[in-house]
């Protein structure tokens, strides 16, 4: 799938989620100023995709996907407020997010703070809304379901546990292979496994499929972050919108200072062609997941 797709399905994916955010009003507007400068800093949406590729992918009626609406913008939600949090000083102290000021250097370390904080509840907020509100009994336990599946991933067992180990691994001398894995699975996997099961939660998937699901985003997640890792030695700072050589800078152990540079890019490669197998092997609809997990995991920036 090349750039120019990928932004239309991005810029179509916007109309249904931007209605969700707050508007920015009231004596609490500074905080939904913050909370909307982030969202709209030009993702392409990647996670909200995957959940509707995944939806069609297995079968989804087409006709009811306008119910998966408040859980696209739930996922990028929460994949905002992460990304607010990371930036911040006490964490990776960068200055830039795709290619703009990161949100703490335009509204401060305390907005910052808030905004992430209060991205991550109006998630799960818009989520409940829309499952309190549900009639149809099926429904419902598909939205519980799929909303405990976003918790666990984003928690203390998902998103944060790998920020957490990737944060004790800053300073140690002797970091493994397997503590990296285990920051990549957390820290990356976990939200791209997500949005890729809860659409098969959506779509009535079998248990087994749901599980397959959750394996091709394991692969998926850890290929990214292996690529994020190469570009961070040998990427182009101007297209990727961040400083490169960071890692290298902090001495800072990844998976290419463990593995070297071409082990690391042949496990990436092997890890992408596994996951594109398995998608292709549950085609049940029409569906470009395939060709986003292929422009996700051989993107240069």
């Amino acid at each position: 799938m090349d750039e120019k797709r990928v932004l239309q399905m991005a810029e179509e994916m916007d109309r249904l989620i931007l209605p969700y955010f707050p508007k920015e009003e009231g004596m609490q507007k500074k905080l939904f100023e913050s909370m909307n400068y982030s969202f709209e800093a030009g993702g392409k949406r990647i996670r909200p995709l995957m959940m509707q590729e995944s939806y069609k992918l297995l079968g989804g009626d087409e006709n009811e996907i306008d119910i998966l609406n408040p859980f696209f913008a739930a996922i990028e939600m929460v994949h905002t407020y992460s990304l607010i949090h990371d930036d911040l000083p006490a964490v990776d102290n960068d200055d830039y997010r795709r290619g703009k000021a990161t949100n703490h250097k335009v509204f401060g370390e305390t907005t910052a703070i808030f905004a992430g904080d209060a991205m991550l509840n109006y998630a799960f907020e818009t989520m409940l809304e829309a499952t309190v509100k549900e009639m149809d009994p099926v429904w419902k336990t598909k939205k519980i379901e799929a909303m405990n599946v976003l918790a666990k991933k984003a928690g203390g067992y998902g998103m944060l546990a790998g920020q957490m180990v990737d944060y004790l691994c800053e300073d140690k001398p002797d970091v493994k292979l397997e503590e990296i894995l285990f920051i990549h699975e957390k820290k990356t996997a976990a939200l791209i496994q997500a949005p890729l099961v809860m659409g098969a939660i959506f779509a009535g998937a079998s248990r087994e499929k749901i599980a397959r699901m959750e394996q091709v985003g394991y692969l998926v997640g850890v290929s990214f972050q292996i690529q994020d890792d190469i570009l961070d030695c040998i990427g182009n700072a101007d297209k990727l919108g961040k400083k490169t050589g960071s890692d290298a800078k902090n001495d800072k152990a990844t998976y290419v200072t463990i593995k070297g540079l071409k082990e690391a890019k042949e496990d990436q490669i092997r890890m992408s062609k596994e996951a594109e197998g398995m998608l292709s092997s549950m085609h049940e609809g029409q569906s470009e997941l395939v060709g986003l997990v292929d422009y996700l995991i051989s993107r240069e920036y």
